[in-house]
């Protein structure tokens, strides 16, 4: 069975080595990566592993358009490198699946079900944040909201299909014959917002380009646009916005109390057990590691609050 993973970037420097990391040791057989206009490290960052051929990499010049672009990388996975299976990700975007590893959970899929719906958490920002964005961003969202507040909507996955046709976001897909989603089986951890400087790139490279794009219809990147717009309205500023959604030491403590967001350590757990192992194949025991995570919320808050400066 071939797992191949499709990315769309852009200046994603700070998450797009971690997220092929990540993937690859998840059973990942191979990367499509699309690189729309980076100035940032992003590109050489690629071409690295481009040269170890673990991806194919795509250079786009044009506004950004995903929808068109993912479905062309998502029928390349299946006619030109074969894939049985094609996740269509972003950056920003981490697959953990319930258990095993990536590979075999989409390995045991029965065969009549051709799509897989992967259910996305949001991760919190934390004040005085540090590289690698992992270390500190272990709090997430008990219920997760797009930038507009409605629910975070699933992402999903498909076996490989010529006719693929992948919506806006990533969130459906059609040209599948009788299509049937199985669900439960990964989960999505969303890292959107990671510092004011990203979320401003972000933010103004993506509304700038959908500004220009004008056969797009208006409901096509609300969110994004929704952001942006609130960007030029505070005069070329989201602070306000990043400080709506920032979380300090009070507020992390308050929110845990009345439950409003959760602790979860899984991703840090799994990066740290790779750094311990660099040489070992990474399989399901290093990811049971993580799961008695709960063990040690308490030592593990106490520690992690004493880090956070602001």
């Amino acid at each position: 069975m071939k797992l191949i993973m499709t990315l769309l970037v852009r200046d994603e420097e700070d998450i797009i080595k971690e997220n092929i990391e990540f993937h690859k040791s998840q059973g990942v057989d191979f990367f499509i990566v699309t690189d729309n206009r980076s100035t940032d490290n992003t590109t050489s960052i690629l071409k690295k592993y481009e040269s170890l051929g673990i991806i194919k990499y795509l250079y786009q010049k044009k506004d950004y358009n995903q929808a068109p672009w993912v479905t062309d990388m998502a029928r390349m996975a299946y006619t030109i490198y074969g894939a049985d299976w094609v996740i269509n990700n972003d950056a920003d975007e981490f697959w953990w699946p319930v258990k095993g590893n990536l590979k075999a959970t989409f390995e045991k899929i029965p065969p009549q079900y051709n799509i897989v719906k992967a259910h996305r958490h949001n991760f919190v920002p934390i004040c005085g944040h540090t590289r690698p964005f992992y270390s500190q961003m272990v709090y997430r969202e008990k219920r997760s909201l797009n930038p507009i507040g409605q629910p975070l909507p699933p992402k999903m996955a498909h076996r490989g299909c010529k006719e693929i046709e992948v919506a806006p976001g990533n969130h459906s897909v059609t040209g599948i014959n009788n299509p049937k989603i199985f669900d439960g089986l990964v989960e999505i951890f969303h890292f959107p917002i990671r510092n004011y400087d990203q979320l401003v790139r972000k933010s103004v490279n993506i509304g700038v380009a959908y500004e220009r794009n004008t056969l797009l219809p208006r409901y096509v990147g609300i969110a994004r646009r929704t952001i942006y717009e609130e960007y030029k309205k505070r005069g070329n500023s989201l602070q306000r916005y990043y400080d709506q959604h920032v979380y300090n030491k009070n507020r992390i403590n308050k929110e845990l109390e009345n439950g409003a967001i959760l602790i979860d350590s899984r991703l840090l757990d799994y990066f740290n057990s790779i750094s311990d192992k660099p040489n070992t194949k990474i399989g399901q025991m290093l990811r049971c590691m993580s799961q008695n995570f709960y063990d040690f919320f308490h030592k593990f808050n106490q520690n992690f609050n004493q880090n956070i400066v602001c």
